[in-house]
């Protein structure tokens, strides 16, 4: 798989990387952890460098990410992240640098290694001040146990508040065909100042793969229960994006989600997506979609068509809308 360089940090990762989350979190029951392990480093073998997970989502995702690749670790790059009191998101946020200290101490634990590679502020702290963030950020850096920071759904205010104290590597944030906000202030701020993007639900969190539709039932524990945009009568009305995707697909001989991924890869050199999978199958369809090469006429056809498709729903219900973008 070709590599890129997320932003001017100098940090090469694989072009696409793997999102842990849903392993064990979110997206209903956790995979076997067996098979959980099997699958990343199924994900490394195919040629994956990059992998993501974090505090929030579980001790569980953090140690098997760490046993899937301690015989490797020298050749992967591994983020985590910090930014939730006692490590459930449930209980709202906590970036006091003190906690950030006791976050990398135990994550270092949990993915039995010496440094973590990326560490995101999972979401901004309107409680703490930016600068002591970044600061203790910058700290651990100079000690060795972090190498690159990194934010997640932050704004464009807070991203330069910290890049002034310690250069951000990258912004983790979501952005896929379905959900463009962050083409119209945070990618241009990323440009300018040289941090790397890492797009999350690539694939709309399922939708952009085609194999959710109106009817699909969602385990009881499963987030998008949750999220409007996954309403029965939401997901009827964005049905039109996936026969646009559909149609492109087949004209190139791909699957929806293959264009999904290409398509994102193909608007910057420094945008790596992190698609999340529990399933082999579609592990490597996604890593096919790192193969895609859309033409400047094929993005500005997908950008047309998509012009015309009115996405119904909101990204988050309102409580969680309220942490992002800060």
């Amino acid at each position: 798989m070709k590599t890129r360089i997320l932003g001017n940090s100098g940090l090469e990762v694989s072009a696409l990387g793997m999102g842990c989350m849903g392993l064990s979190f979110g997206y209903g029951p956790a995979t076997d952890k067996q098979k959980a392990i099997q699958l990343i480093r199924e994900a490394y073998e195919q040629g994956i460098t990059f992998f993501d997970t974090a505090e929030a989502y579980g001790i569980a995702n953090e140690e098997l990410v760490g046993e899937a690749l301690l015989p490797f670790r020298k050749e992967v790059v591994i983020a985590t992240k910090f930014g939730f009191k006692d490590g459930d998101a449930t209980k709202g946020l906590d970036s006091r640098p003190e906690r950030i200290r006791a976050v990398a101490e135990e994550s270092l634990r949990r993915l039995k290694t010496d440094v973590i590679d990326l560490f995101y502020q999972h979401r901004v702290d309107p409680n703490v001040p930016m600068e002591d963030v970044a600061g203790t950020i910058k700290d651990l850096i100079q000690e060795g146990k972090v190498k690159h920071f990194g934010l997640s759904e932050a704004g464009v205010e807070s991203i330069r508040k910290a890049h002034a104290v310690q250069p951000v590597t990258a912004l983790q944030s979501e952005y896929s065909i379905w959900w463009r906000e962050p083409e119209l202030e945070i990618l241009p701020t990323l440009e300018e100042l040289g941090i790397g993007f890492v797009p999350f639900s690539p694939l709309g969190k399922g939708f952009l793969t085609g194999a959710i539709n109106e009817n699909t039932q969602f385990d009881a524990s499963d987030f998008r229960n949750i999220v409007p945009r996954f309403s029965e009568e939401n997901r009827k009305a964005n049905q039109k994006l996936l026969d646009l995707l559909a149609a492109i697909a087949s004209e190139k001989n791909a699957t929806p989600a293959q264009i999904a991924l290409g398509w994102l890869l193909a608007q910057k050199p420094w945008i790596v997506p992190i698609p999340g999978t529990t399933k082999s199958h579609r592990l490597t369809e996604n890593i096919g979609g790192a193969s895609i090469v859309l033409s400047a006429a094929d993005i500005q056809e997908i950008d047309a068509a998509f012009a015309k498709i009115n996405i119904q729903g909101d990204r988050y219900p309102a409580h969680l809308q309220q942490r992002v973008g800060k």
